[in-house]
């Protein structure tokens, strides 16, 4: 939406709609724009969560090799009983079964992983919305 649209919808000139938006990027409330893409029209058909058991020493290592993976969509520390917890995006059941047995299980420090495939989304979210 051009400036001039949203400073109409809010009451504002395109002039000041554009400071108000330059304010909230440079105080880092706008951490991005972006565009969303549904991944089942790119052939991701499978959304699927990782819980994975890594050893503390290899914790950080493991994070940075999973976070280079295109595959790999969100990488999270947690508490409870995994370590990290990794969300990935995949062609089909084939890639997953390679990607989890050549991949994850091939990193070094992991314990144990346990997969979960999503069936469906009742809600999802990035950043807040407002």
């Amino acid at each position: 939406m051009s400036n001039a649209e949203l400073g109409r919808i809010v009451g504002l000139s395109r002039a000041a709609t554009r400071d108000r938006i330059q304010s909230m990027v440079d105080r880092g409330i706008i951490e991005q724009f972006t565009i969303s893409v549904n991944p089942l029209k790119v052939g991701k058909e499978i959304s699927v969560f990782f819980e994975v058991d890594v050893e503390p020493e290899k914790l950080v290592e493991t994070a940075e090799i999973l976070a280079k993976r295109h595959e790999v969509t969100n990488i999270y520390q947690m508490t409870g009983p995994s370590s990290l917890h990794c969300h990935g995006l995949l062609p089909d059941s084939s890639y997953l079964e390679a990607f989890t047995q050549k991949i994850l299980y091939a990193l070094p420090g992991i314990k144990n992983v346990q997969t979960h495939v999503l069936l469906r989304r009742f809600k999802s979210r990035t950043g807040i919305r407002i």
